[in-house]
């Protein structure tokens, strides 16, 4: 008979209430109001796992954003994407997360979320979500 294991004691998979987006640090944008920029910050090296399978999912998570009054400092950038490396999350649930809390910590003009994610089971997939400060809320 097959040993039966529990998934997520086995591979210690964390759960989305454990991401804290404080760790996300805003610093002034020294020239808000004189002209607009636009940030794009790569992270190619994303991981999370199924939230059904506790495998692995690897990705690239891209944020392009026109920021208001602050910008994202980027190691705690790095930090709070970390924390999703044990969290079971769906990709789609994912990229809205992570908008949702950029958007709360940094007010920016617009932002867009991109998760490009390796193959599983053949297929990959691109989940983008978008935030314009002017047409919607976060």
């Amino acid at each position: 008979m097959p040993k039966s294991y529990d998934a997520e004691a086995l591979l210690h998979i964390r759960h989305l209430d454990e991401i804290r987006p404080d760790l996300l640090d805003p610093i002034d944008y020294d020239y808000a109001g004189h002209r607009p920029i636009d940030i794009t910050v790569d992270q190619p090296e994303y991981t999370s796992v199924c939230p059904m399978t506790g495998l692995p999912d690897v990705g690239c998570i891209t944020i392009r954003y026109r920021p208001n009054k602050t910008i994202v400092e980027l190691k705690s950038l790095k930090y709070y994407l970390l924390q999703y490396r044990n969290v079971g999350i769906f990709y789609e649930h994912l990229v809205n997360r992570i908008l949702d809390d950029l958007v709360s910590v940094l007010d920016p003009v617009k932002m867009t979320v991109i998760g490009r994610f390796t193959p599983r089971g053949g297929i990959t997939s691109e989940v983008t979500a978008a935030y314009h400060k002017n047409t919607m809320s976060a």
